[in-house]
């Protein structure tokens, strides 16, 4: 009986944001989960988050911005996501996200959003429902 295909992340602070304990703590939770992560690292752009999640396959783009910068970040990844016809991937945020942001944000289409103190169980469970299957 073939394997199933684990659901494959790609985890990325994009932006000038330097702090990164929260994504990778999310990494940590999401590998426990049985879930393949691939951090991208710090100072990522837009175009190179999505190129990488293209480049990986991936099923779900995680991003995390403490720095403020959200508003243009998310909805930037979100237009990269479409003009490259990866409308499939789930695409979520996190970090230090005002209430009042997050409306617009998922108007953009960013899945979920999350912020400090977040069980990391329902961010599992949260993929694992919305996740679209290969």
């Amino acid at each position: 009986m073939p394997e199933e295909r684990k659901i494959r992340v790609l985890a990325a602070k994009p932006g000038l944001d330097g702090h990164d304990r929260g994504i990778k703590v999310i990494c940590a939770a999401l590998r426990d989960a049985g879930m393949e992560v691939i951090y991208t690292g710090l100072r990522q752009t837009p175009e190179q988050i999505v190129a990488a999640a293209i480049q990986e396959d991936a099923d779900v783009i995680a991003m995390s911005v403490l720095s403020g910068a959200h508003n243009y970040l998310f909805p930037r990844v979100m237009e990269l996501v479409k003009e490259k016809g990866s409308g499939d991937v789930l695409v979520m945020g996190g970090g230090i996200i005002p209430e009042e942001d997050i409306p617009a944000l998922k108007a953009a289409g960013i899945a979920a959003i999350y912020g400090p103190g977040t069980d990391t169980r329902d961010i599992v469970s949260f993929i694992r429902e919305h996740v679209r299957k290969r």
